[in-house]
Protein backbone atom coordinates (compact mmCIF):
# COMPACT_ATOMS: atom_id res chain seq x y z
CA UNK A 1 0.00 0.00 0.00
CA UNK A 2 1.09 3.09 -0.82
CA UNK A 3 1.01 6.76 0.89
CA UNK A 4 -0.68 9.64 -0.77
CA UNK A 5 0.56 13.04 0.08
CA UNK A 6 -2.13 14.75 2.70
CA UNK A 7 -4.27 11.15 3.11
CA UNK A 8 -3.95 10.81 6.71
CA UNK A 9 -3.84 7.10 7.45
CA UNK A 10 -5.86 7.06 10.56
CA UNK A 11 -9.43 8.66 9.16
CA UNK A 12 -11.00 8.27 12.21
CA UNK A 13 -7.96 10.07 14.36
CA UNK A 14 -6.75 9.34 18.05
CA UNK A 15 -9.24 7.63 19.83
CA UNK A 16 -10.43 10.37 22.61
CA UNK A 17 -9.34 9.91 25.75
CA UNK A 18 -11.59 7.56 28.96
CA UNK A 19 -11.84 10.54 31.23
CA UNK A 20 -14.13 8.20 34.01
CA UNK A 21 -11.17 5.43 33.85
CA UNK A 22 -8.40 7.86 34.31
CA UNK A 23 -10.00 9.15 36.80
CA UNK A 24 -11.09 6.22 38.40
CA UNK A 25 -6.81 5.14 38.25
CA UNK A 26 -5.95 8.41 39.69
CA UNK A 27 -8.67 7.56 43.05
CA UNK A 28 -7.89 3.97 43.30
CA UNK A 29 -4.05 5.91 43.63
CA UNK A 30 -4.78 8.03 45.95
CA UNK A 31 -6.42 5.80 48.06
CA UNK A 32 -3.44 3.99 47.37
CA UNK A 33 -0.45 6.01 48.05
CA UNK A 34 0.42 5.25 52.15
CA UNK A 35 0.69 1.45 51.08
CA UNK A 36 2.47 2.15 47.54
CA UNK A 37 5.06 4.59 49.91
CA UNK A 38 5.48 2.09 52.19
CA UNK A 39 6.70 -0.67 49.36
CA UNK A 40 8.90 1.62 47.32
CA UNK A 41 10.47 2.46 50.88
CA UNK A 42 10.90 -0.89 51.69
CA UNK A 43 12.50 -1.61 48.10
CA UNK A 44 14.99 1.33 48.80
CA UNK A 45 15.93 0.09 52.09
CA UNK A 46 16.41 -3.44 50.28
CA UNK A 47 18.76 -1.93 47.97
CA UNK A 48 16.51 -1.39 44.91
CA UNK A 49 18.09 1.24 43.03
CA UNK A 50 15.31 2.65 40.76
CA UNK A 51 13.16 3.07 43.62
CA UNK A 52 16.27 4.69 45.70
CA UNK A 53 16.54 6.94 42.68
CA UNK A 54 12.85 7.46 42.32
CA UNK A 55 12.38 8.39 45.91
CA UNK A 56 15.95 10.52 45.90
CA UNK A 57 14.88 12.26 42.70
CA UNK A 58 11.02 13.44 44.70
CA UNK A 59 12.68 13.70 48.37
CA UNK A 60 15.93 15.27 47.39
CA UNK A 61 15.32 17.16 44.19
CA UNK A 62 18.85 18.50 42.33
CA UNK A 63 19.88 21.40 43.47
CA UNK A 64 19.60 24.14 40.97
CA UNK A 65 22.50 26.59 40.73
CA UNK A 66 22.07 30.14 41.96
CA UNK A 67 23.04 33.45 41.22
CA UNK A 68 25.96 34.81 43.57
CA UNK A 69 27.55 38.36 42.87
CA UNK A 70 31.50 38.25 42.58
CA UNK A 71 33.56 40.86 42.87
CA UNK A 72 36.78 40.52 40.50
CA UNK A 73 39.19 43.93 39.67
CA UNK A 74 38.32 45.68 36.49
CA UNK A 75 41.27 45.14 33.53
CA UNK A 76 42.05 47.27 30.28
CA UNK A 77 41.86 44.41 27.92
CA UNK A 78 39.81 41.07 27.28
CA UNK A 79 43.39 39.65 27.64
CA UNK A 80 44.18 40.71 30.79
CA UNK A 81 40.64 40.70 31.62
CA UNK A 82 40.63 36.81 31.36
CA UNK A 83 43.93 36.69 33.48
CA UNK A 84 41.65 38.15 36.26
CA UNK A 85 39.18 35.85 35.41
CA UNK A 86 41.70 32.74 35.60
CA UNK A 87 43.81 33.72 38.99
CA UNK A 88 40.24 34.60 40.68
CA UNK A 89 39.45 30.91 39.90
CA UNK A 90 42.37 29.30 40.78
CA UNK A 91 42.46 31.23 43.83
CA UNK A 92 38.78 30.12 44.65
CA UNK A 93 36.93 33.45 44.78
CA UNK A 94 34.95 32.55 42.63
CA UNK A 95 33.74 28.93 41.77
CA UNK A 96 34.78 26.74 38.33
CA UNK A 97 31.72 27.50 36.95
CA UNK A 98 31.34 31.01 36.84
CA UNK A 99 34.95 31.07 35.76
CA UNK A 100 33.78 28.99 32.96
CA UNK A 101 31.16 31.22 32.30
CA UNK A 102 33.13 34.46 32.49
CA UNK A 103 35.73 33.22 29.72
CA UNK A 104 33.09 32.03 27.52
CA UNK A 105 31.26 35.57 27.53
CA UNK A 106 34.75 37.14 27.28
CA UNK A 107 35.43 35.21 23.77
CA UNK A 108 32.30 35.68 22.60
CA UNK A 109 32.82 39.79 23.44
CA UNK A 110 35.97 39.36 21.64
CA UNK A 111 34.05 37.86 18.69
CA UNK A 112 31.82 40.76 18.46
CA UNK A 113 34.69 42.86 18.90
CA UNK A 114 36.22 41.22 15.63
CA UNK A 115 33.08 41.58 13.69
CA UNK A 116 32.37 44.78 14.12
CA UNK A 117 35.89 45.98 13.24
CA UNK A 118 35.84 43.94 10.02
CA UNK A 119 32.52 45.41 9.09
CA UNK A 120 33.97 49.03 9.94
CA UNK A 121 37.77 48.26 7.82
CA UNK A 122 34.93 46.85 4.73
CA UNK A 123 32.96 49.87 4.62
CA UNK A 124 36.17 51.82 4.91
CA UNK A 125 37.48 50.33 1.79
CA UNK A 126 34.22 50.60 -0.11
CA UNK A 127 34.41 54.27 0.97
CA UNK A 128 37.75 54.45 -0.89
CA UNK A 129 37.12 52.06 -3.50
CA UNK A 130 34.03 54.22 -4.84
CA UNK A 131 36.06 57.62 -4.49
CA UNK A 132 38.77 56.15 -6.78
CA UNK A 133 35.66 55.42 -9.31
Amino acid sequence: MAFKKGVSGNAKGRPPANVATAAKVRKSIADDMPDILTKLIELAKGGDVQAIKLLLERVCPVLKPQAVPISIPFAESLAEQGNVIIKATMAGQIPPDIGSQLITALANQAKIIEIDDLARRITELEVKSESKN
